[in-house]
């Protein structure tokens, strides 16, 4: 089985897998060489990269070239995060679609929001954009997952009511698996993955990262990304060590790090063998 096919074979309701996403090279065979099963990019990480923002500061072009560099990091499958496809036409999702498979992505995320004015597109043309997404990518030579996303609950633009009734048009539309991000509740997940046979992903993020596997599990939820949360916590351990060094001289947060050594050796565990 190819990592195409593999990618895809992860996905079963109620036996979920966990998504990492990752933000460079190191991060990527780092994941790779802790035992991640497949990898995807992050919008968010990516501009954190960048020194950007995200949604809608990222071109299609810096995010084709992250997600290339990020497919050839590891032997891993890899998903690419691209935010609404990079443009409000259908066509443009579908080029989006084909770009991606060319250059190895293993399936694509796209979400129902408009940029940079954070809308949600109107209920046709998001389900209208979501079908021309599926079909580029049922035009590919090989097999690729596309993922329809409604991100209006998690952005506050719509109701958990409004998000299940445009993931079951996304369903028909084609999709190969669902995503509502942070729909509320572990109640209210599972409410989401009820609505489609098809694989729903969950967002280790806010209060549901006090979750267990068994808890999303339970949710019948399929797969389980991280988004941008691994590299706020590395953020967020570079402003720590960072206060504590400038304002206070306190060099001890240094102490929790671990050895170059150990670094290396996952590195390498996770580079490609071929």
């Amino acid at each position: 089985m190819d990592k195409f096919s593999q990618f895809r074979a992860l996905h079963v309701p109620g036996k979920p897998f966990i998504l990492a996403n990752v933000w460079d090279i190191g991060s990527a065979r780092m994941l790779a060489g802790l035992g991640a099963e497949a990898l995807a990019t992050s919008s968010a990480a990516h501009a954190f990269v960048l020194g950007s923002r995200d949604m809608g500061a990222i071109s299609r072009d810096q995010a084709l070239t992250h997600a290339a560099e990020i497919v050839a990091a590891t032997d891993l499958p890899v998903q690419g995060d691209f935010e609404n496809g990079f443009g409000d036409a259908p066509e443009v999702v579908a080029e989006t679609v084909r770009l991606a498979g060319e250059i190895g992505l293993a399936g694509i995320c796209i979400e129902d929001i408009r940029y940079p004015d954070g809308t949600a597109y109107p209920f046709d043309l998001a389900v209208e954009r979501m079908q021309a997404g599926a079909a580029a990518a049922r035009a590919l030579p090989r097999d690729f997952m596309f993922v329809a996303r409604a991100d209006g609950v998690m952005n506050g633009l719509y109701t958990l009511d409004d998000a299940i009734s445009r993931i079951i048009a996304f369903d028909q539309a084609g999709a190969d698996a669902l995503y509502v991000p942070r729909p509320g509740s572990m109640a209210d997940q599972a409410r989401v993955c009820a609505a489609t046979a098809k694989p729903v992903n969950a967002l280790a993020a806010g209060p549901f990262t006090a979750a267990t596997p068994a808890d999303f599990a339970a949710a019948n939820v399929a797969r389980i990304s991280l988004g941008g949360s691994l590299a706020r916590v590395t953020h967020r351990a570079i402003r720590d060590a960072a206060t504590a060094m400038l304002r206070e001289g306190d060099f001890t947060p240094l102490g929790h790090s671990i050895s170059g050594d150990e670094v290396e050796a996952l590195l390498a565990k996770g580079t490609p063998k071929g």
